[in-house]
């Protein structure tokens, strides 16, 4: 009898269809236009997080969720606050 292959448990989110996939796009070029806006690299940042240098990759495409703990610790490294990443505009 032949195994049948598991489905991929891993998605990444830029691959996903959701009804808040805009909003969430808008988070991520957020995210990328502060650091852009702070002269800082994916690498730098992830050092500074204490993060293996793939990490902010990841975060930045979507691959990877971000959790509130590490929005904040970004918001600080990009002097901005917080709530900057979550407004809609």
């Amino acid at each position: 009898m032949k195994k049948q292959k598991k489905p991929e448990t891993r998605i990444s989110r830029k691959g996903r269809t959701t009804p808040h996939q805009a909003l969430y796009d808008r988070f991520l070029e957020k995210l990328i236009s502060a650091r852009e806006e702070a002269g800082l690299t994916q690498r730098e940042v992830s050092a500074r997080m204490e993060r293996a240098h793939s990490f902010l990759s990841k975060c930045e495409t979507g691959e990877r969720s971000i959790e509130v703990f590490e929005l904040i610790q970004l918001a600080q490294i990009y002097a901005k606050p917080p709530q900057y990443f979550l407004d809609p505009d």
